[in-house]
């Protein structure tokens, strides 16, 4: 089974708090069948994303620099993709050529609000990204979520700009 990255990884990293109806881990190509892009359109817009089109994004993501890592969350009671989050590495030149952290796209299923799962996304991508060594981890949130994202050490720092095409 073909992972976004190595999932030891991710090992020591995951809360003991998971429920045990839920395994958090790498996305997995076949998430796209487990229901991984639904769960995104709960976030934002998907669009038209056939498999060929979903494994031919995975394989570039999987294999590039910055590396992505992507978290799921799955109950496997259901075998669906309830929860996850993305940490994404961008390589830079300052900071003794260190790297920075994106933490992107959090998102639970509607159904399974209200658990914790959101900030065992949060605390796995945190120590991650640590162990990974950035200098800084990122994040964008609409101002409603500053009181969630600042639990784990996220501070709202300075403004932020779009362009949207």
């Amino acid at each position: 089974m073909s992972s976004i990255f190595d999932a030891s990884l991710l090992a020591p990293h995951i809360p003991k708090t998971l429920p045990d109806n839920l395994k958090i881990r790498p996305l997995e190509k076949n998430d796209f069948s487990k229901g991984y892009l639904e769960l995104l359109g709960q976030l934002t817009s998907v669009g038209n994303v056939d498999q060929e089109k979903f494994e031919n994004q995975f394989e570039a993501m999987r294999t590039s620099v910055p590396c992505y890592h992507i978290v799921v969350i799955e109950d496997i009671n259901t075998n669906k993709v309830v929860g996850s989050a993305s940490l994404v590495l961008e390589m830079k030149f300052i900071h003794e050529a260190g790297s920075r952290g994106r933490v992107e796209d959090v998102v639970v299923n509607s159904e399974m609000r209200r658990q914790k799962l959101g900030a065992i996304l949060l605390e796995t991508l945190v120590s991650l990204g640590k162990s990974l060594g950035v200098y800084k981890l990122s994040l964008e949130c609409v101002p409603e979520l500053l009181p969630f994202y600042s639990k784990f050490g996220f501070q709202n720092d300075c403004n932020f700009m779009t362009q949207r095409f």
